[in-house]
C-alpha cells in the first residue's frame, strides 16, 4: 500500500508514524511545503518569550530522524500544487521541479493559515503573523536585534494573549486590540473580566470593542489606527485576528467543503472522494455537546484524527466521537481554560437561561485554604435541567486545568452534575481540599436543581437588597456599595430588620455563608432570596471597570 500525506505537522505527521506502527510494509510519502514538519506549533510565542531558549526544543522530529527511525519519506519544501482523484495523483512543486506522485490513500493534513483581512494598510513590513517556524525566527530576530519599544497586538484569542505575554515579558510596552468587547472568545463575559483585571494590571494596554480601521506606515513605525479613530503608534504589530482552513487544495480537486471552507468528513475522516481522507485545522467536525458541525482547529483533536485515520486506512473501523474544544491558555498570571458551549451560544440559539439551562459561578480555594499558597478559581458550569453538562470555563492562578480536564473527561463519559458531586478526586492539602471544587460545582448544581438555591449575578443586582454577611474585618478589606450588612452570626437575631416585599441577594467571601443566609431567611418568610454567585472576589472581577 502506498499512502500518501500534504502536510507534515500534527495531523500529518501523527499519521504518518501511526501507519508505520501499523504496517512496517506500506510505502508511506509525506508532503511538507514549509522547511519543517512536527515543530511544537503552540510553543512559538514561548520561544518569542525566552521561555523556551533553545530553538531546537520547538523541532520535534526532521525528515532525516523520520527517514532512519521510520522509513517514512519526507518530503520538505514540496507543495502539492493538484489532487486528481480519478487518476489517484498528487501534482507536486519541489526543490528539482513538478513532478506527479500516485497514491493508493491519501490524507489531507494542510492545516490553517492566520486570517488577513482586506483592512487598508495590511502589507505594511511591520506587520507580523506568528504560525510557522520561519515566522517565529523573524520575530525573535526583530525583538532581539532592534528591541522594539512598543508593540500592538490585534486579537484577544489564545496567540494574541501569548504574544501580548511575551512581548511584555522582553520588556515591550503592550497594547491589545480586540474588536469584540471581550479576550479569550470562549468565554462569557463576566468570566473574561476576570482575564480584563489580570492583563491591565500587568501593564498591558487593553482596546476592547474597537476593531482596526486601517494601518499606516512611516519612518520605520507601524500605526494602528482604530475605528474610535484613537491612533497607536508601533515599532512592531502582531496580527492574531483568527485562522482559516488551507482548503484550496480540496476545493479545487471537488471535494466537498462547509460554508467556512472546511473539508466535510464522516466520522471515520472519509472526505467526500474514495480514497482521500481528512483531518486537523482544515476539517469540519461535529461538536461533541451540541451534535452541530463546526470548525474547532486544536493540536488535541487533529492528533487523535490522525489516529483514527490510520487505524481505518489500515483496515479499522474507528469513529470520531467529535470536539468539545477543550482548551486552555497561560495568561499573565491566571490560568483560562474552557470546555464544551459557552452561554452567549446557548443565548444566541434562542434558549432561555433558568428554563432550557442553569449557569452559576463558583469562587473556590485552589487547595486546602489553612495550607499556605491557595488562591481562588473560578469555575462557571452550565448544564441542563436534567443535570446533563453542557459546558464549563475556569480562570484562576492554580488548579485551573487539571479542573477543567476533570469536568472535560465528565463530559466525554455522558456524566451529570450529580456525578461531579459524586468523584472521589486525590485530596490532600497542598493539591485540593477534601471537598474539591469540581466536587461544589456539583454540590451546588443539585442544590440548585432542587430548589434549594437560586444564583444572582453581580451584573444584575438593579432593584434587589444586597445583604452582605461577611465579617466585620472583611468589610473593612472591601465594602459592596449600598450593601446591608448583617453579619451571619448575627442574621437570626436581626432578620426582621430587612424588607420582605423585597428581593434580597445574599454576599459572602465565596457563597458557603450567602448560601446557609438565603436557606434560613427562606425558612422564616422571605420568598425571594437569591446567592450572588461567586462571591466577594468575582464580584469585585465581574464588576471591574463597570
Amino acid at each position: 500500500m502506498k499512502v500518501l500525506i500534504i502536510g507534515g505537522v500534527a495531523g500529518g505527521a501523527g499519521a504518518a508514524a501511526r501507519l508505520r506502527r501499523l504496517d512496517d510494509d506500506a510505502e508511506i510519502i509525506m508532503l511538507e511545503r514549509g522547511g519543517y514538519i512536527s515543530f511544537a506549533n503552540c510553543g512559538l510565542p514561548y520561544h518569542v518569550g525566552d521561555v523556551i531558549v533553545d530553538r531546537e526544543e520547538l523541532l520535534l522530529q526532521d525528515p532525516q530522524k523520520m527517514k532512519a527511525a521510520r522509513n517514512i519519506d519526507v518530503r520538505i519544501n514540496s507543495e502539492a500544487l493538484a489532487i486528481d482523484p480519478e487518476k489517484k495523483t498528487v501534482t507536486v512543486r519541489g526543490p528539482e521541479g513538478e513532478y506527479e506522485e500516485s497514491y493508493d490513500e491519501l490524507i489531507i493534513a494542510t492545516g490553517s493559515s492566520p486570517v488577513r483581512p482586506p483592512i487598508p494598510g495590511i502589507d505594511a513590513e511591520g506587520i507580523q503573523v506568528l504560525w510557522n517556524v520561519d515566522d517565529v525566527d523573524r520575530i525573535k530576530a526583530l525583538v532581539d536585534v532592534k528591541k522594539p519599544e512598543k508593540a500592538v497586538v490585534v486579537g484577544g484569542g489564545f496567540i494574541g494573549l501569548e504574544m501580548a505575554e511575551n512581548l511584555h515579558a522582553r520588556g515591550v510596552n503592550v497594547s491589545l486590540v480586540e474588536a469584540l468587547d471581550q479576550v479569550m472568545a470562549p468565554f462569557d463575559p463576566e468570566m473574561a473580566q476576570i482575564l480584563h483585571q489580570n492583563i491591565e494590571e500587568n501593564g498591558v494596554e487593553l482596546c476592547l470593542g474597537d476593531g482596526v480601521d486601517h494601518f499606516e506606515e512611516a519612518d520605520g513605525k507601524t500605526s494602528v489606527v482604530l475605528a474610535s479613530g484613537k491612533k497607536i503608534d508601533a515599532d512592531l504589530v502582531i496580527l492574531a485576528i483568527g485562522v482559516k482552513p488551507n482548503s484550496e487544495l480540496a476545493k479545487a480537486a471537488g471535494l466537498e467543503l462547509n460554508a467556512r471552507g472546511g473539508i466535510v468528513v464522516d466520522e471515520m475522516m472519509h472526505t467526500s472522494a474514495p480514497h482521500i481522507w481528512a483531518v486537523g485545522d482544515v476539517i469540519e467536525v461535529d461538536h461533541f455537546v451540541s451534535r452541530e458541525k463546526t470548525m474547532i482547529p486544536l493540536a488535541g483533536p487533529a492528533n487523535k484524527q490522525a489516529r483514527i485515520v490510520a487505524d481505518n486506512i489500515m483496515g479499522g473501523n474507528v469513529r470520531y466521537r467529535g470536539s468539545m474544544g477543550t482548551s486552555v491558555a497561560h495568561v499573565f498570571d491566571m490560568t483560562a481554560a474552557s470546555v464544551g458551549l459557552n452561554e452567549k451560544t446557548l443565548k444566541a440559539k434562542g434558549l432561555e437561561k433558568g428554563k432550557d439551562y442553569h449557569a452559576f459561578v463558583i469562587t473556590q480555594k485552589s487547595h486546602a485554604g489553612y495550607y499556605p499558597g491557595a488562591v481562588p478559581i473560578f469555575i462557571k458550569l452550565i448544564f441542563r435541567p436534567d443535570g446533563k453538562i453542557l459546558g464549563a470555563q475556569a480562570a484562576g492562578q492554580k488548579g485551573v486545568d487539571k479542573r477543567i480536564d476533570t469536568i472535560a473527561t465528565t463530559i466525554a463519559l455522558d456524566g451529570t452534575v450529580a456525578d461531579l458531586a459524586n468523584l472521589e478526586l486525590a485530596y490532600a492539602p497542598p493539591y485540593s481540599s477534601a471537598k474539591d471544587p469540581v466536587n461544589m460545582a456539583g454540590f451546588a448544581a443539585e442544590n440548585l436543581l432542587a430548589g434549594r438555591v437560586a444564583f444572582t449575578s453581580p451584573l444584575d443586582l438593579d432593584g434587589k437588597l444586597v445583604l452582605d454577611v461577611r465579617r466585620d474585618d472583611e468589610i473593612e478589606e472591601f465594602a459592596v456599595p449600598g450593601a446591608t450588612w448583617i453579619p451571619l452570626g448575627q442574621l437570626r437575631k436581626r432578620y426582621e430588620e430587612l424588607p420582605k416585599d423585597k428581593p434580597i441577594a445574599v454576599m459572602c467571601a465565596v457563597g458557603v455563608r450567602a448560601y446557609n443566609a438565603a436557606l434560613f431567611l427562606k425558612h422564616v418568610g422571605f420568598k425571594d432570596v437569591t446567592v450572588i454567585e461567586g462571591g466577594i472576589n468575582f464580584y469585585k472581577a465581574a464588576t471591574y471597570n463597570k
